[in-house]
């Protein structure tokens, strides 16, 4: 988008002011963009972020001139950060991973490359360019939500606000832009824990920075993987949508965990309730046969202090 990287938005919203009021035709609005906007002067480069405006759906051509699409109508009469954040959410796989992933530190933009590929490798980028991690990450700045330090690029006060309560309310939208249910990709479907329903973006921005991998049992299908939280979904509600409150589990660990048969300690060992007696070769083999062992996690991937405020809670650690 023409601007520069923080007035996406201040130029989307000029376009499409000028499409709604002139309903131009293509050389008026290659015309309008020469003289609106300062170094532009390609037909070609125009009509490229025109039709990418199409794309979306913001612009619609009909017959030789160009009017608002739905989405365009849409955005234009809510004008609002919400619902441009939901279009561009719904029509840009990641996008929504992206805003979980900057909630939990801030990323350059070759981290930012690679995580919109971990979590959802059917982007198809090149590792290692960065210039789709750049388009993504300048949209956010120009809502607000992403603002540049040095470089790399965190959330806002205002991008933590809409990241705080997205892991809820976001999976009962219809933001999805992943793959069909059948491919089983670590995000392609919804998840229900206890019968809330949580975020298939959030779920498979866990999964990805967790090798998609279970830590305790080794279980690596996501269709048999749950999002735990160290403290709980139900008493923490303002850390539902935080990466470092979260760790892939296997269905029956996770189980196993809410019900405080096991835990992790600050040393990433793993702790076995004493109480716990089972006749199962499975739990025997992933959890009483390694109590006291180091699990395999990243020290910065957990909070240590969520763990401490879980582990204080039980009476058997």
């Amino acid at each position: 988008m023409f601007g520069g990287g923080a007035h996406y938005v201040d130029t989307l919203d000029a376009i499409l002011e000028f499409v709604e009021a002139h309903s131009p035709t293509t050389d008026e609005l290659v015309g309008w963009h020469r003289g609106t906007f300062a170094n532009v002067s390609s037909r070609n480069s125009i009509m490229r972020r025109v039709k990418y405006l199409q794309q979306v759906g913001f612009l619609h051509r009909n017959g030789e001139h160009w009017q608002l699409g739905e989405v365009g109508r849409e955005y234009v009469q809510q004008d609002d950060t919400e619902t441009l954040l939901r279009i561009m959410c719904g029509r840009n796989v990641g996008f929504r991973s992206l805003l979980y992933a900057l909630s939990a530190g801030s990323m350059s933009l070759a981290e930012i490359s690679d995580q919109q590929l971990n979590t959802h490798p059917e982007l198809g980028w090149t590792r290692g360019e960065t210039d789709m991690a750049k388009q993504r990450v300048n949209w956010l700045r120009s809502m607000g939500l992403v603002e540049k330090r040095g470089d790399e690029y965190g959330l806002t006060d205002d991008g933590r606000h809409f990241v705080e309560d997205a892991v809820v309310t976001w999976a009962k939208s219809d933001w999805s832009s992943t793959a069909a249910d059948t491919e089983m990709g670590a995000g392609t479907y919804q998840t229900t824990v206890h019968a809330r329903s949580v975020d298939p973006e959030f779920r498979a921005t866990v999964l990805s920075r967790h090798d998609g991998t279970c830590p305790i049992s080794g279980v690596d299908h996501p269709g048999l993987l749950d999002v735990a939280h160290i403290l709980s979904w139900s008493d923490y509600p303002e850390h539902r949508a935080d990466l470092t409150n979260a760790l892939p589990l296997s269905k029956t660990h996770h189980a196993a965990f809410d019900r405080e048969l096991f835990t992790i300690d600050q040393d990433y060992r793993l702790r076995v309730n004493p109480s716990f007696n089972t006749q199962s070769d499975l739990l025997k083999r992933t959890l009483v046969d390694r109590a006291g062992e180091r699990i395999p996690l990243s020290e910065v991937r957990l909070n240590l202090e969520y763990v401490a405020q879980h582990n204080a809670a039980l009476e058997w650690v």
